[in-house]
């Protein structure tokens, strides 16, 4: 594989999180702005939905309503016809931000939180990643994560690689036919990683997002590290997805740094990589 940097799709950003293609266009949110986009490959951008409480992991329901996580009231919405609506509350779940989320094809959401507040001191500690039903039931799908982060099912649906942030690794759960998640296994582990959002490419291999060693990580269907590929001019990952017509593109939110200072900056982008 060869992968070859084409430059940038959409800049002035604030903070770019969660990018995903669907229907022939890239969809992102922006924590700060607090609005998610919906890009053209030509770089035409427009405003799907507003967010007050920041917008992070998005998703499809099968007749292709949006799932977006609200952020700061620990919430799923429903993006339809008819207006934005509560999908689900995790607020009973969960006691910090929620970030992103994975849905499956028939619309099961798997979404993570923080666990605790770093930039309010906080005391690190584990936390639980959440499932919500298409009815919006909620439950615990799994437990005892380190900021459970970005995630990306298997193309057959039987697997779901998840980024543990503070876990410095990526795991790998099988996924049974009702949408249970079991066989926890460490996918990739090494001291100094730290996985933001991950996605899978036509190979089944996995790309995850370090804004901490500022380079994405390519790996293999058997958890080798193939290669590590960083941005233009020392810029941090956050998130990344494989798409364009013909799948061949890596889109890449990038930033300048982390955390809430981010809000008063407008360095946040979408990176294109063409690979093949």
């Amino acid at each position: 594989m060869t992968i070859t940097y084409e430059g940038t799709l959409v800049a002035d950003l604030s903070f770019p999180e969660a990018p995903r293609w669907h229907a022939n266009s890239l969809w992102f949110s922006d924590f700060f702005l607090k609005k998610v986009y919906r890009a053209e490959p030509n770089g035409n951008v427009q405003v799907i939905a507003d967010v007050p409480n920041q917008p992070s992991g998005l998703g499809w329901l099968p007749q292709g309503d949006l799932l977006v996580v609200s952020m700061l009231d620990r919430k799923v919405l429903r993006v339809s016809g008819n207006g934005i609506s509560t999908h689900a509350d995790l607020s009973g779940l969960v006691s910090s931000p929620c970030n992103d989320m994975t849905v499956d094809a028939y619309g099961v959401a798997y979404v993570g939180n923080f666990g605790f507040d770093r930039h309010r001191g906080e005391t690190q500690k584990a936390t639980n990643l959440i499932r919500v039903d298409v009815d919006g039931t909620s439950s615990v799908a799994a437990d005892g994560l380190l900021f459970p982060n970005g995630g990306a099912l298997s193309d057959d649906g039987r697997f779901m690689y998840l980024a543990e942030s503070f876990g410095n690794q990526v795991l790998i759960f099988a996924v049974s036919a009702d949408g249970q998640l079991h066989d926890r296994k460490v996918f990739y582990h090494a001291a100094g990683f730290f996985p933001d959002g991950l996605c899978l490419d036509s190979r089944q291999c996995v790309w995850a997002a370090d804004p901490i060693s500022k380079h994405l990580v390519h790996l293999s269907p058997k958890g080798k590290v193939l290669r590590t590929v960083p941005l233009p001019d020392g810029r941090l990952p956050i998130a990344c997805a494989v798409g364009g017509h013909e799948n061949n593109k890596l889109f890449v939110a990038s930033n300048t740094g982390l955390g809430p200072s981010m809000a008063q900056q407008r360095d946040g982008r979408i990176e294109m990589f063409s690979i093949a």
